[in-house]
């Protein structure tokens, strides 16, 4: 079982890919995290008890913020505030996202800047590990004064209100917190506005995204080195020296990865001496495709490392200056921008597999047979899959309109600039997972193509994929009820099982 320690500071994107995956992940609060929450508290509790005006803390909300509320109804001002911002609507986010927004709202709130009571940050890590996950549906926040909506879902629960997620059974949250021997939470004075206020959401699913993104690099490579193979194509462009004379890193590391992927092919040298003088760009520019894809992989991993531990919620206290600042921490520009980036990167690695698809069924292009069927005409063989393939892709080039770049003025124009962030991280998600069918399709074809050169001796790399996937599923002799061989290459590509098996044969591939 992996124990996180959150203390606001050290949180890594590695320490959430177990999360994301559903694996047993426990919390525990760093004592070292224990002095700043308290005197942040102690702030909080001194502007109550003086009666000043703060925002979040003795004021409305939003467009209310000059509404000053009395001191005993403190409470209820939180209450309502969740409760009244559960707005929320669609599917639910997957149970491992949901887990990481908590983890993210525990690691901020420890950060010792948000005001909230010591006692709530342990309640929330023992609801935490006993498997308590909110049931949280993934649309209507506009990532600007925090995810307000789907965050408020996550605090009402622990209020008793919604449904949660206990032990792979869903239930209402009343009856999970009873079943833990838990009340329902009681807010205090600026609890509620910290638990909804920021940019957790926007945070797991992109996180999310971009874990899947780091696969997705490394398994574009082995399934084109593949291909490569299956139409006796020419390694020449992933020499080292063209890497040197182009100067990107990104280029560097994928001719490196075809290179030892390849490494001991009697394929390829086959290409030597025939009339085709090059390869399409689908296969010649691979280094420089991939290449950039890579680039934009590691620069969204930089940023969303900076923001892993960020406090984000409004406002701010600095307890050492007893200054509490409004501000906008909670703005999600920071994350908007980089997941469109991501997204518009993974539509290009799509797009450039789709191509290499049609390169293997199409007979004027790839020597084979006629969507490498045994009798064309008799069987249609992945006639149709390269159809799916083209779907796909195309279905991408509308998820990539950037969400960044729209905004829309809510809460009676006091929010008038929003980032979309969940909306760009959430198309992100949904890209990575149209990629990972579409590598499942090239995959399962580049191996048929394999099956013309059986005489030969693949690359080390290309021969652990091709035999990974043989494992499950046979040769395509014949037209057969086909759905299933989809499922299951896209699975290989989507569990990492295929990037694995590569690296076993061909070593660590780079991103």
């Amino acid at each position: 079982m992996k124990v996180l320690v959150l203390d606001g500071r050290s949180l890594a994107l590695d320490d959430l890919a177990p999360v994301l995956r559903g694996e047993d992940v426990r919390v525990e609060l760093a004592e070292s995290a224990r002095a700043g929450v308290r005197a942040a508290r102690d702030l909080v509790e001194h502007h109550v008890e003086r009666g000043d005006v703060v925002y979040g803390l003795t004021t409305g909300f939003g467009k209310l913020k000059n509404v000053a509320i009395p001191g005993g109804d403190l409470e209820a001002l939180q209450r309502n505030l969740v409760l009244s911002h559960c707005t929320a609507m669609g599917d639910p986010l997957p149970r491992g996202e949901v887990r990481a927004a908590q983890v993210f709202r525990m690691n901020g709130l420890a950060r010792g800047h948000s005001g909230v009571r010591w006692e709530l940050l342990e309640r929330l890590a023992g609801l935490f590990n006993a498997g308590f996950v909110p049931v949280v549906p993934e649309q209507g926040s506009c990532g600007a004064s925090g995810d307000l909506a789907p965050l408020a879902q996550m605090a009402a629960a622990t209020m008793g209100f919604g449904e949660v997620w206990l032990e792979d059974e869903r239930l209402p949250a009343r009856d999970a917190l009873r079943r833990l021997g838990e009340e329902p939470l009681t807010l205090h004075a600026k609890e509620g506005l910290a638990l909804i206020n920021g940019t957790e959401v926007m945070k797991a699913v992109g996180v999310g995204a971009w874990h899947r993104a780091v696969n997705l690099a490394k398994a574009a490579d082995v399934v084109a080195a593949l291909t490569l193979e299956g139409l006796c194509g020419s390694i020449q462009p992933m020499d080292e020296r063209l890497a040197d004379l182009k100067g990107h890193e990104g280029h560097r590391r994928t001719s490196a990865n075809l290179r030892a992927l390849l490494a001991g092919s009697e394929i390829l040298p086959s290409h030597a001496g025939c009339d085709r003088v090059q390869d399409p760009y689908s296969l010649r520019c691979v280094p420089q495709i991939h290449g950039a894809v890579k680039t934009a992989v590691e620069h969204v991993g930089e940023v969303l490392a900076g923001e892993l531990n960020a406090v984000t919620d409004n406002p701010i206290l600095f307890a050492d200056t007893r200054q509490t600042i409004s501000a906008g921490q909670f703005h999600g520009q920071p994350i908007s921008i980089p997941m469109d980036y991501l997204a518009l990167s993974l539509c290009s690695l799509a797009n450039v597999a789709e191509r290499r698809i049609e390169q293997l069924v199409n007979p004027d292009l790839s020597r084979l047979p006629p969507f490498l069927a045994r009798d064309p005409g008799l069987h249609s063989g992945f006639m149709i899959a390269q159809v799916t393939a083209a779907s796909l892709a195309s279905e991408n080039k509308s998820l990539a309109h950037p969400a960044s770049v729209d905004t829309i003025p809510t809460s009676a124009n006091q929010e008038d600039h929003v980032s979309m962030g969940v909306t760009a991280a959430r198309k992100a998600r949904a890209i990575c997972a149209n990629l990972e069918a579409i590598l499942g399709i090239e995959l399962l074809i580049a191996a048929e193509a394999q099956e013309f050169h059986a005489e030969l001796q693949p690359g080390a790399g290309a021969r652990a994929a091709y035999e990974c996937l043989r494992a499950l599923v046979p040769a395509h002799e014949a037209d057969r009820y086909l759905q299933p061989d989809l499922r299951v290459a896209r699975e290989l590509i989507a569990s990492g099982r295929l990037v694995h098996a590569a690296e076993q044969a061909a070593g660590p591939l780079a991103v």
